[in-house]
């Protein structure tokens, strides 16, 4: 055999088994993956809101991306539209998945007029406005952990991820590799900034990804509630 056959089988062979060989080393790693922290067991559902749809809309048992956008929420639409352009369309085809804004009563006239800013006649199925009393909305909001306040007008920017079991899912460390190493201190991420657009295509994005492939992995029998990283952090406050 000659040397340009040898050659041409050489590189055949490597660009064969280079991708087998990539595939197997990422394999373990789906299966070992760490989960999206419990950052808090006990959100208040929404029995007590109104919907500006035909059935009643509820946390429970479904994965919500919950927003609070008060008495102007027209005024408001940077955060929305990056809501909706970062985190909807991308997701909206998972199952049991969910956007919902809150709204104080009186505002549905302002959530008609959002929704129109907003969208480009897409598929808005499962984008929701409930409607409540301000003292109904604050028990809400003060069910969650958050950083961040609410405004006089119940008003935030920052949203939180909420699982089917009315837990509120996200960081309990959320430093950089960078940071890590420097051994900087701990702090955690309990909602995401709707105007920090690196922040909602990164960070919410790649969570809710780990989040749905939990689910996706209950289903099928193969998720592993490890819960090594909260674990770590608990051990590291001793």
């Amino acid at each position: 055999m000659d040397k340009s056959n040898i050659k041409r089988n050489l590189v055949l062979g490597i660009l064969f088994f280079l991708p087998v060989a990539f595939l197997l080393m990422l394999y373990p790693s789906t299966h070992n993956y760490d989960p999206l922290e419990v950052v808090d067991d006990s959100v208040t559902d929404l029995e007590l809101f109104l919907s500006n749809s035909e059935t009643d809309v509820l946390l429970k048992d479904h994965i919500t991306i919950l927003g609070f956008l008060g008495n102007e929420p027209t005024n408001h639409v940077i955060a929305a539209s990056n809501l909706k352009e970062l985190v909807y369309d991308k997701f909206k085809g998972f199952k049991k998945f969910q956007i919902v804004i809150i709204l104080p009563k009186g505002n549905e006239a302002n959530a008609d007029a959002l929704q129109k800013k907003i969208n480009n006649y897409d598929d808005m199925r499962f984008w929701h406005y409930v409607f409540g009393e301000p003292n109904d909305i604050k028990k809400v909001f003060n069910s969650l952990k958050s950083e961040e306040s609410l405004t006089n007008d119940l008003f935030t920017d920052h949203i939180f991820i909420i699982d089917k079991d009315l837990k509120q899912r996200g960081r309990l460390d959320d430093r950089s590799d960078k940071e890590k190493e420097r051994k900087e201190a701990i702090y955690p991420l309990y909602s995401y900034d709707c105007i920090e657009i690196d922040e909602m295509k990164n960070k919410m994005s790649d969570d809710l990804r780990i989040l749905f492939t939990e689910y996706r992995q209950k289903r099928k029998g193969d998720f592993d509630s490890s819960t090594r990283r909260a674990d770590e952090l608990n051990a590291k406050d001793k």
